[in-house]
């Protein structure tokens, strides 16, 4: 989590929340992705379906892009044991 320098005191800024997320251009299924990873640490594929009562390639494209356009999460394994975390 990025920390502010204000005269040798260091603060904690969270930068993931909805206006952040929002402001990088992250639809609004991410933006609950996010927030979802946030409060659980990671987010599989599956999971991000269910959230979203979305489809298995729409969930893959949109994680896929929030690894690669937005550098928001990162991925951890591969196959069906792929998880997404912050």
């Amino acid at each position: 989590m990025p920390k502010i320098q204000i005269f040798g005191l260091s603060l904690d800024k969270d930068i993931y929340n909805t206006e952040y997320l929002s402001e990088l251009g992250l639809n609004n299924r991410q933006v609950k992705a996010v927030l979802y990873v946030k409060e659980k640490g990671k987010i599989t594929n599956k999971e991000y379906q269910v959230l979203n009562d979305i489809s298995n390639r729409t969930a893959t494209n949109e994680l896929t892009e929030l690894v690669t356009n937005f550098a928001v999460l990162k991925v951890s394994g591969a196959g069906a044991g792929t998880f997404y975390h912050l």
